[in-house]
């Protein structure tokens, strides 16, 4: 089944895709939370969260996901976990103020930053293969050596400039894009 067969589904309520969609999903984001600082309380409001709001961008943007849907829920629950811990991160706590962030503009926000993944993800398919490969173990950290010895390149300095050429062209697709604008920091 695709990914569109559970926008819809969650769109329509179907509780036993929406059961299967959680037996499937939830131990991942919820390892993946209990692992970066929270509890099985906290990835049951993230996993929640996230449904909520791929069910409302579905049904109010139509949204398309061309990836597995297990994965795009994935990277939604990561996205807006890494959020809630930034947003832990920048409260202060004076015993006269207490600023809070509003819900409606923490969604909001994670909803900018799903779409400039998404952004990043489709301008990604778009440069070459072998660009697509050498940025993949950049993000992913893998040292330039380990990179050198996996692929045709000759040296560090090589793979180094590679890179670089690599990243200049995926931010040239971005930027061209005109979603661009519209989705950078105000």
């Amino acid at each position: 089944m695709d990914g569109n067969f559970y926008l819809d589904a969650l769109v329509n309520g179907d509780s036993k895709v929406i059961s299967k969609i959680y037996d499937i999903n939830f131990k991942q984001v919820k390892r993946f939370i209990v692992q970066n600082k929270g509890n099985a309380e906290d990835a049951e409001d993230i996993f929640q969260k996230a449904l909520l709001q791929i069910a409302v961008r579905h049904k109010k943007d139509g949204i398309q996901i061309n990836t597995s849907f297990d994965g795009f829920l994935f990277t939604v629950c990561k996205n807006l976990w890494r959020r809630e811990l930034n947003t832990h991160k920048k409260r202060v706590t004076i015993s006269e103020v207490i600023e809070l962030v509003s819900e409606a503009k923490d969604n909001a926000n994670a909803i900018v930053e799903q779409k400039r993944q998404e952004l990043f993800i489709e301008m990604l398919d778009r440069i070459s293969e072998n660009c697509k490969m050498i940025l993949s173990l950049f993000f992913a950290k893998t040292p330039y050596a380990e990179i050198v010895a996996n692929t045709e390149y000759t040296s560090e300095t090589v793979v180094r400039q590679r890179v670089f050429k690599c990243k200049k062209k995926l931010t040239e697709l971005i930027k061209q894009d005109q979603r661009f604008n519209s989705l950078r920091e105000l």
